[in-house]
Parts: C-alpha cells; structure tokens; sequence
C-alpha cells in the first residue's frame, strides 16, 4: 500500500544523521546537525512519491483537474502543433533575444482576459512575487501586509527597497487601517503622497481558505489615503480557475480591476502549466523590465512553457472549466454539510481536539473555497495525517512555522476529480479519527496514542534496532 511506503519512508528520514556523520568533514557535520533538529520536531520536509489511483487526491495543485484528465496535454499538443517550427529554446532574457513575438501575443491575450492593461509572464508564481516586490517599492516606501500572507512574499521584502515592513491584522479593514493612520502620523511623506504604500494580500489564503475582504480593504486605503499612494499587490494563486466568472479570480468577480494596481496569478495550479503571471499597467511593467534583477536577469520563459500556459488560458476563456469549476463547489459544500452536522466533529471542536476556521455561517457566502483546512493540537496535525493516509487519503499536515503557532493542521484540497463516494468516505474517516481521540481524552481508551500514531511509532522503533 503507498501509506506504507509513506510512513517507512518518514521513519527512515527522520532517523537522527548527526551521529553517524562524526568522521565526515566538519561541514557536513555542521549541515546534518541543522537537520537533526527539524528531525527532532518530525517536521522534516521529504520528496513523498507520487501515489496511484488507489489513493483519493486531497493535496494536489490539480484544482479543475486539466491534469488528470488529459485535457490540459490535448490542448498543449494541439497548441504546439500550430506552430511546428518553434525554437524550444528562448535563447535570453526578456531585456535580450527572449522578447520573442509569441509569448508577447500570449501575454495581451491573458491581459484582455483579466481586464488588464498588460501581463508579463515568469518562471513560477514565487518567482514572481519577488520580481514584484524587488521592484516596485521605492526608498522610503512602506509595504504592509496581511500577517498571513504566502511565505514568497516575506522572501520579496527582504529584497525590497522600502523602508518598513508593517503586518496588519489578518483579514481586518480596521486593523489595515490602524496601521495606515499610523504611518501618516509618524511620516508626513505618506499624508503629502510623496511616498508610497503598497498592501500584499491574498484572493484565497492558502492555508486557512478564506477569502479576502478586499472591498472593503481598498475602501479603507482610498479614505485613508485620497491621492492614491496606497496601492494593492493581490496574490491570485489559488483564486484563478476557482473563483470569478470562467475562473478569473477574486478582483474580476468583484470588479475591482480598476483599484488593484499589481495582481499575480499562477497558472501552475488549476491551470495546470508552470509559471506566474504579474498583471498592472505599463508603469508596473517598466518598473518590473527595470528593477527585477530576478526576472531580467533570468532567461525568459521557453516556448513550449509558455504553449501550455496558453493551452490552460483558452480552455478557461472558451468556457471548457466552467463544469469543473461548479463541480469544486459542489464538493466542498457537500463536505461542509457533512462535517458541520457529524455530532462526533461538535464534541471534538468543544473539546479542541479538532475544529475548522471560519466555517461559522458558510451557507450564507456567495461562493467556497476549495480549501478545507482541519485544525488540531500540536503535534496531532501528524496523527490525523496517519490516519487519512492508512484509509487512502492523502491530505497533507502543515506546523509551524508554515502556521502560526498552535494552529497545526491538515489541509485538505477539494479538486472536480473527487468524487461523492470519496467526500462521504472522507467525512466519515475524520469523524473515525475524531471519536479515536474523544475516547483517548476522556479516558474512555486505554490506548495513549490513536491506532495510526502507534503503527508509525512500531515501525520507527523496528528500524532502529
């Protein structure tokens, strides 16, 4: 079975290095004791194999399942085979050889889609995050934040020329605009526009699955600051293919193409491609051509990269994802049903074994996400990883510091592919795990570790001997 694949690989993997590195060069020594520690805190990042069939998909990037189900290859060869004299190669960066005519034609089309002036595409959605905020801010400039946002983005500002880094409340238009107040006060530079403010946010968070707040976010920045110097970065990734009319995301759905100045999409998650997307006007695009060593000192994207994230593109503007984007809805609102009225879940949430953020009142919103997070105590995000993956799930944990402390959790990824059968099985394997864990807390066990837990552990202890 993959999970036992699965827990000998984890087993063998964290098995402690320091001490059998003792006659190697010092830097190796050196290297293995920093991994010895994540070993210690069995949070070890590994390269997990790919599963097969037989195990239900709830981690995977495949959000419309283009991959999966062959569509994105088909459109990609088809794509290719209009142009069968391409040059696999694109020999330069953007600023050299690498302008070539198709990926600026593919670019425009992207633009036009997102209501957009302008697009540039990059390497990866990480890639450009950093491209964004290696450039754009200026000396004196603030960039603030939303305390949750992508870890890519942290990677930017410590590459960005803006003066301070200021987080803001997660989600909260009045904790934006507490630090917005503050920044006026303490530089009358922001008051006379004579420095800017840029604002990072997500569309989805990737993490807690919610979803941004951003009308009324930009409506706090445009009464705090009038003349227009506080300005949006959005990070679209999980939003594109998801959300919004054919999958456009969060600031199209909400008609706010004119009041966001940079948006970045990825098209290697519900597109299925490789790569970013930064959307803005030509004034963005300059800055980014000008400053973003990272992107204008790369070689540019290749020409089969850039087919794929064209393939990807005319599937969504043809409306060919349209079922697959209704399908996710349907999924995640049959699993919240599911969840939400599982009595075992009540007493688990009462007993803060296990609980959902912000899933109070999802019946009222407008639109889901696919995101599902499952929160647990320290340490337990690994149990309940166990026990999915012995049932055939997989569903990946996150601790710290992926998430804030003591908010350790399973992610789940609701994708088209899941089927009812799979959601149902899903429901009730929680529920399994969650009642396992009542019992051990109230005594009503004799067992102190979940039957999943105690399998790992018997097997990590069997490779030590």
């Amino acid at each position: 079975m993959y999970s036992d694949t699965i827990l000998k690989q984890w087993c063998d993997e964290h098995r402690l290095r320091g001490p059998s590195v003792k006659n190697e060069p010092a830097f190796y020594q050196n290297l293995e004791r920093a991994l010895d520690s994540r070993r210690q805190a069995h949070n070890l990042v590994s390269l997990k194999p790919r599963w097969d069939e037989t195990v239900a998909d709830f981690t995977s990037a495949d959000f419309l399942s283009l991959t999966r189900t062959g569509r994105l290859r088909e459109a990609f060869l088809a794509e290719l085979a209009l142009h069968p004299d391409f040059e696999l190669g694109a020999s330069g960066s953007r600023a050299q050889y690498g302008n070539y005519t198709y990926i600026n034609q593919v670019e425009q089309e992207i633009a036009d889609f997102h209501g957009a002036e302008t697009a540039f595409i990059t390497p990866s959605t990480y890639a450009a995050n950093l491209g964004v905020l290696s450039s754009v801010p200026l000396p004196g400039d603030a960039i603030v934040y939303d305390e949750l946002i992508h870890a890519s983005s942290h990677e930017g500002f410590r590459l960005s020329l803006a003066e301070q880094t200021v987080p803001f409340s997660h989600n909260d238009p009045e904790g934006l605009r507490e630090v917005l107040v503050r920044l006026k006060k303490e530089q009358p530079a922001f008051e006379a526009g004579s420095r800017s403010v840029l604002i990072c946010v997500e569309s989805i968070y990737s993490m807690d699955g919610d979803i941004c707040q951003l009308q009324d976010l930009v409506r706090t920045a445009e009464e705090e600051f009038p003349l227009g110097n506080a300005q949006f970065i959005m990070d679209e990734a999980h939003s594109i293919g998801v959300i919004g009319d054919k999958g456009r995301g969060l600031v199209s759905m909400l008609g706010l193409e004119k009041s966001i100045a940079i948006r970045i999409h990825a098209v290697s998650k519900a597109i299925g491609a490789l790569g970013g997307v930064i959307m803005g006007n030509k004034t963005v695009r300059a800055m980014i051509v000008n400053n973003a060593r990272s992107l204008t000192y790369s070689c540019a994207p290749s020409f089969p990269m850039v087919a794929s994230i064209r393939a990807g593109y005319r599937l969504l503007i043809s409306g060919e994802t349209q079922q697959p984007q209704e399908r996710i809805q349907q999924n995640v609102k049959h699993l919240l049903e599911l969840l939400t009225s599982d009595p075992i879940i009540d007493d688990a949430r009462d007993e803060g074994i296990l609980w959902i953020p912000h899933i109070e009142d999802w019946e009222q919103r407008d639109v889901q996400t696919h995101i599902v997070p499952l929160c647990t105590r320290s340490r337990h995000e690994l149990f309940l990883f166990f026990h999915l993956l012995t049932n055939n799930f997989n569903a990946y944990p996150f601790s710290f510091p992926v998430v804030p402390k003591g908010q350790s959790r399973v992610r789940l990824v609701i994708h088209a592919h899941n089927t009812v059968e799979q959601i149902e099985k899903l429901a009730c394997v929680i529920s399994d795990w969650a009642a396992e864990m009542l019992d051990i807390e109230n005594g009503e066990s004799d067992k102190q570790l979940p039957d999943a837990a105690r399998q790992l552990y018997a097997m990590q202890d069997a490779l030590t001997v």
